[in-house]
């Protein structure tokens, strides 16, 4: 009886274990996560407005809606639902009315509701549509973006040559200039501009008319315009360069918010963007590069002196780059956002000066600080390697955060989702390597696992404690390997020095780094050498087809968007100031480096089993560079395949095109780093 009623026990254990245990987090499993993109804390404190995004996989959209959430708690609510696309929730100064972004009407256009979603009506019905919405402080007018043609003085100019344009059966193009294509768009002969239309209506005002795009390409960061306190005037960047393909020189301008002159305010060889009011009005904060042309240098706080027109730099003794910011109210303390070592922490610095401290910071990314106006309170958002974003609220007198949001606990609470676990190498020149490993689910010490590296872009990039849709370490995972994501030369988060190091030597120390984190992977106990495959996109493409031609530790490789041969990429890319900085001049200026670092000047050397995946739409690394690569692979017979998207840029983004790319991906790395099956025995005599 007592061993019977033992095995009944162990058997319902057995049961409840199998029962209790979670699914591996696959590509369907991402495809169920909700997706919060931006939100905004309402004058009050009192609410938050965020931008939910969900994934129609049958219609291979991506629906987004509108929701608000309470501050002291209580069950979201979506107020903004009806048509596919509702973004960008902006709280009135009184709080009363949030103006947002929706195609309900059947092209993007500005629209005014109340706090709790009820009378929706449209503001604009401009032809160019709207964007980037915000309120001026006194509640009069909206600032938005439009992109339209400079030559046009009204909008039915605007209207009567876009209907030219869908209409005419001739689709060529005629290009004087450079940067005529940008990411995955052809530049046509419209610009952006900066346009105001007051709250209760009437023909909305060019701010920025010319033939420059306000504000400018982005180089990463918050919005890149700003309304002063009392209303009455408009700060934005501009690069004013005649040569856009070769220039980060964006400058900060003000002008009128009823239009007129424009006047120039900074005076910078670099990038200066992000403008942002006090709200005594007395400064203007903003992020300054100091390296014309390097679009990777540090970003420092800086403040400009509305008084004497004169600018200090905030935080030129704080090691690493601000990524965003945020005046208290009072106008006393700046909020700021930086990485390190593979987290992002949000610091304070006080404007009279003095030393920076984090105030917000863990093993995570937190992002977009926003306090409430009588300062008591911060929002943010956060996510980590193993959890998506989702808000919360911090008390800035102390205490544990508070999530404000849940969009996807029941979702996640049914896979399992690895720590990310990391490490430190030494790497080129002595320099310390760190790295990040995820598990796969059920990971047990004592097995050994297949092991896939993955190569981030930039090449001044990073893995760290974050989210990501389009890499994902935990699906890989999923499919039972053990990712490592090295963090070599030109990662952000460790220093400039260590950033500056990779241009003009892509394939140098960096590569050394990279190996030297390998080579510390595969004596782990649970990492088999035999069965490793790498993996990258951008610069991580490249530094797979340099891999190719020099090194033989691997079973598989994928390059996805991968610079190939450095002198044709140097022709084919847009922003000429990246090629231009990274090798020292183009092609004919500095041929030994191009040549030097090219991996298709290693393409003998290749015998690894790749597959490449492009997107024909990647103006940053256009596709011919996978298909010189697909050639040299298939001339010399080294298994591989070609993954082409016709409908995708740079970064691969419709849902079922998503599922495809991961789907592909694992196949090809499990193909190649399968165990080879144990000898048969021999047949009995």
């Amino acid at each position: 009886m007592r061993l019977i009623a033992a095995t009944a026990v162990i058997l319902a254990c057995a049961v409840s274990t199998v029962t209790a245990q979670k699914l591996p987090f696959d590509i369907n499993a991402m495809m169920r996560l909700k997706r919060i993109t931006e939100f905004h804390l309402s004058p009050d404190g009192s609410q938050v407005a965020y931008t939910l995004q969900s994934i129609d996989l049958d219609n291979n959209t991506k629906p987004r809606q509108i929701w608000t959430v309470d501050l002291n708690g209580g069950t979201p609510r979506p107020i903004a639902t009806e048509g596919a696309a509702n973004s960008r929730a902006r709280y009135s100064p009184d709080g009363k009315q949030i103006a947002f972004l929706s195609n309900r009407g059947g092209a993007q256009q500005i629209w005014l509701m109340n706090r709790d979603g009820s009378g929706a009506r449209q503001l604009t019905a401009i032809a160019t549509e709207a964007d980037g919405v915000v309120w001026s402080p006194d509640g009069k007018n909206l600032v938005f973006v439009s992109e339209v043609y400079p030559d046009c003085p009204d909008e039915a100019c605007n209207k009567r040559k876009i209907d030219e344009e869908k209409a005419s059966k001739v689709k060529a193009r005629v290009l004087t200039s450079l940067l005529y294509r940008h990411w995955d768009q052809w530049q046509g002969p419209r610009r952006k501009h900066l346009f105001v239309v007051p709250v209760e209506g009437g023909a909305p005002r060019d701010l920025t008319p010319g033939p420059r795009d306000v504000p400018p390409f982005s180089l990463g960061g918050p919005d890149d315009y700003a309304i002063s306190p009392d209303g009455n005037e408009v700060c934005f960047a501009m690069n004013a360069d005649p040569d856009q393909a070769t220039s980060t020189n964006s400058d900060l301008y003000v002008v009128p918010i009823t239009g007129g002159e424009t006047r120039k305010v900074s005076d910078n060889p670099a990038a200066d963007n992000s403008p942002a009011y006090s709200s005594d009005g007395r400064y203007i904060a903003y992020r300054s590069q100091t390296k014309p042309g390097f679009e990777s240098d540090r970003w420092r706080l800086m403040l400009l002196d509305r008084s004497t027109g004169r600018s200090s730099p905030l935080t030129e003794g704080f090691a690493r780059s601000i990524s965003g910011f945020t005046w208290s109210a009072d106008a006393k303390r700046l909020f700021f956002t930086a990485e390190d070592r593979g987290r992002q922490a949000v610091h304070m610095i006080p404007v009279a000066g003095g030393a920076s401290r984090a105030v917000v910071s863990g093993s995570s990314h937190i992002d977009d600080p926003q306090l409430s106006a009588d300062g008591k309170s911060m929002v943010y958002t956060e996510m980590s390697g193993s959890k998506p974003i989702e808000i919360y609220k911090a008390n800035s007198a102390g205490g544990t955060p508070v999530p404000l949001t849940h969009v996807n606990d029941q979702v996640l609470s049914e896979y399992h989702l690895s720590p990310l676990e990391e490490f430190w190498v030494e790497g080129a020149e002595k320099a310390q390597v760190h790295a990040f490993v995820v598990k796969p689910p059920n990971f047990k010490q004592t097995q050994k696992y297949p092991t896939l590296f993955l190569i981030h872009g930039g090449p001044q990039g990073a893995w760290g404690e974050s989210w990501s849709y389009r890499w994902n370490p935990q699906v890989f995972a999923a499919a039972g390997f053990v990712v490592v994501m090295p963090n070599p030369r030109g990662s952000t988060g460790y220093g400039q020095k260590f950033t500056d190091e990779v241009s003009t030597d892509w394939g140098g120390k960096a590569f050394e780094d990279i190996m030297a984190v390998v080579e510390k992977a595969e004596r782990f106990p649970y990492v088999d050498a035999d069965r490793m495959a790498a993996a990258g996109g951008s610069y991580g493409g490249y530094m797979v087809n340099w891999l190719l031609g020099h090194s033989n530790k691997f079973k598989a490789f994928v390059s996805h968007a991968g610079v190939y041969d450095l002198p044709s990429m140097g022709g084919e890319t847009e922003e000429l100031w990246f090629t231009k900085w990274e090798f020292g001049g183009m092609p004919w200026e500095n041929p030994e480096v191009y040549e030097k670092w090219s991996p298709s000047r290693a393409a003998k050397e290749f015998k690894t089993p790749t597959l490449v995946i492009h997107g024909e739409q990647d103006f940053r690394v256009p596709f011919g560079q996978g298909l010189q690569l697909f050639t040299a692979l298939q001339m010399q017979k080294v298994p591989s395949k070609l993954l082409l998207y016709p409908d995708e840029g740079h970064w691969i983004q419709k849902p079922q095109n998503s599922v495809l790319w991961y789907r592909t991906f694992i196949d090809w790395i499990t193909e190649w780093t399968r165990k080879p099956a144990p000898p048969s025995a021999p047949p009995a005599q």
